[in-house]
């Protein structure tokens, strides 16, 4: 049975909960006998949340167990986290007020990547450790968990964001394997979440600068809005046949769902290993069918089989997308999450024949000086 799926968009997203990445509602009035933790958290609940869910088909955050984080006194809060646009995500919200410290490499397969174990360092002195969950770095997450020091907390952002309903299972994360497809930061409305949950679990452990990593939270959320209304007009000008994605690797799926594209297959299989023969023959049969002008490769990870089906199917193999590595070098402008969102969807809409202008007059400047430290 041929590895594909298609998925349509949906005229409106599920929406669980109230709009705020909490397990529980909570009243935004304050009450006397709330303590100041509470108090803080009551506010960021009350101004984040709404602005994730404004929009009509914006996203509500799923929600899970409430946060249990230990306040630092006298000191500032120390911050790790797991990919680069997770790092990214973080180190705008945390803007001057915290440390962030990427483990996870950029360039590498976070899937299977192997943390050494002088990274347990690192981890052993974090206060938040914010992880994509969903199985998507479970070597990283070992490691955090057995290093973990009390009153610290694993965050995973991606279980945050959605519910087990809204899970997508495909060919290159099957059901019967019990990983769902992890990679929400590529859809904006998703990355939002992620922002509105870092800003809820730093204040919590580091009240006394909640202030600022509301007010950059939303700022933040506020570019991701940009980018998702720029990438609309974009993607209108993208001939509706071809708005259809064959990539190396299987990391557009939610993008996919909300934006109303279709995702043709990914080569990189359940087991990470190359397509077989006969693999590589039906996916060349559905390009062909599909006559899209383009199929896509990774910078990170060139794919001969992918040149292979282009070449094959008479279509331009452009490899130069990415979902987890951000463009230029740490301290470069475009070198963040708001610089790889716009550089993949303007690969796309150009590749496949549409008019990438909104997105390139899109100013993708983070909201606040990224000090993060980003392995390579």
């Amino acid at each position: 049975m041929p590895k594909t799926f298609s998925r349509v968009c949906l005229s409106s997203l599920i929406v669980l909960g109230l709009a705020s990445c909490a397990a529980n509602s909570t009243s935004p009035n304050k009450s006397p006998n709330k303590s100041p933790d509470n108090t803080v958290v009551e506010d960021i609940r009350a101004s984040v949340g709404p602005v994730v869910a404004q929009g009509g088909d914006w996203f509500t955050c799923s929600g899970g167990p409430a946060l249990q984080l230990e306040p630092v006194v006298g000191r500032r809060l120390q911050v790790v986290t797991t990919v680069a646009p997770i790092t990214s995500i973080v180190s705008n919200v945390a803007g001057d007020k915290a440390d962030v410290r990427g483990v996870v490499p950029e360039g590498t397969n976070s899937h299977t990547f192997e943390p050494k174990p002088s990274v347990g360092t690192d981890l052993a002195a974090a206060d938040i450790i914010f992880v994509n969950g969903l199985k998507l770095e479970e070597p990283t997450k070992e490691l955090a968990t057995s290093n973990l020091k009390p009153g610290a907390a694993i965050v995973e952002l991606g279980a945050r964001t959605i519910s087990k309903v809204q899970e997508l299972f495909d060919f290159s994360f099957p059901k019967e394997g019990g990983k769902p497809n992890p990679h929400l930061w590529t859809n904006p409305p998703m990355a939002a979440c992620y922002a509105a949950i870092a800003a809820e679990a730093m204040s919590i452990a580091d009240p006394s600068n909640a202030a600022t990593y509301s007010a950059n939270s939303l700022a933040y959320i506020s570019k991701l809005k940009e980018l998702d209304a720029a990438f609309r007009i974009a993607s209108d000008t993208v001939a509706e046949g071809n708005r259809k994605l064959l990539t190396y690797h299987d990391a557009y799926a939610y993008f996919a769902q909300t934006y109303g594209w279709t995702v043709l297959g990914a080569i990189q299989v359940s087991s990470f290993e190359e397509p077989t023969a006969r693999e590589v023959a039906s996916l060349i049969q559905q390009v062909e069918e599909a006559k899209v002008p383009a199929i896509f490769g990774s910078e990170v990870f060139p794919s001969p089989v992918l040149e292979q089906i282009g070449r094959e199917a008479g279509v331009k193999y452009v490899d130069v997308l990415r979902d987890d590595d951000l463009p230029g070098e740490p301290g470069d402008p475009d070198h963040s999450f708001l610089g790889l969102m716009r550089f993949d969807y303007l690969t796309m809409v150009d590749s496949l024949g549409g008019d990438s202008a909104a997105l390139k007059a899109l100013d993708t400047t983070d909201v606040a000086k990224d000090a993060a430290v980003y392995p390579q």
